[in-house]
């Protein structure tokens, strides 16, 4: 009974911090939103930071889907060889459900919502250019591109992801530890003792 009431607490713990933190970046990415509506007056520059916004959307869908699929014993493997980078791909494996969780859903809504704010520039900018232009046809054009865009790429991204998932994992894990070790910060836990998922 204490098993299941501490993963009733773990998992509304997790779903609270999760929720906190989609608040805190969607606060963020609404200012963000507002400032790029209000200072981007080049269509380039706004065409650039969409095309930005949505890789990056996608690379983190890539990497929360790698981390549900990737095994954990090719990891370890590398970790016996103290490999920099297989600690932490280790812990995102067991904590795939977070990493996901952040990735996919954080990330990809914070993505969206300023991949749509983005989107809007853009009509602006075209009807300021070509004010003979029809504002619902231009907007329902670049709208449906940029919903294209995001589908066809988090498809392409999760298949590459089931497929390549140990690697990516892996290569994310790296960087993770290039990251703690150049700024002396603890991004993830490196305890890669116990609870091996096979």
């Amino acid at each position: 009974m204490n098993s299941l009431t501490d993963n009733i607490y773990n998992a509304l713990r997790h779903s609270f911090l999760i929720g906190a933190g989609a608040f805190f970046l969607a606060v963020l990415a609404t200012f963000t939103s507002k400032y790029l509506l209000d200072n981007i007056t080049s269509l380039i520059i706004s065409l650039l930071l969409l095309l930005m916004i949505i890789i990056v959307g996608i690379i983190f869908d890539i990497i929360g889907v790698a981390a549900a699929a990737a095994s954990e014993p090719p990891l370890h493997a590398k970790n016996a060889k103290k490999i920099l980078g297989a600690p932490q791909a280790i812990q995102m494996v067991r904590k795939a459900d977070k990493v996901a969780s952040f990735c996919n859903d954080v990330v990809g809504d914070v993505s969206g919502t300023l991949s749509g704010a983005i989107g809007a520039a853009i009509v602006f900018r075209i009807l300021v250019y070509t004010p003979t232009f029809s504002e619902v046809v231009v907007s329902t054009f670049t709208t449906s591109l940029i919903a294209a865009l995001i589908v066809a790429g988090k498809a392409f991204g999760k298949a590459f992801a089931i497929k390549k998932s140990t690697e990516i994992v892996f290569q994310v894990g790296r960087l993770l530890a290039w990251l703690e070790k150049s700024f002396a910060i603890k991004l993830i836990s490196a305890d890669t003792k116990k609870g091996r998922r096979t």
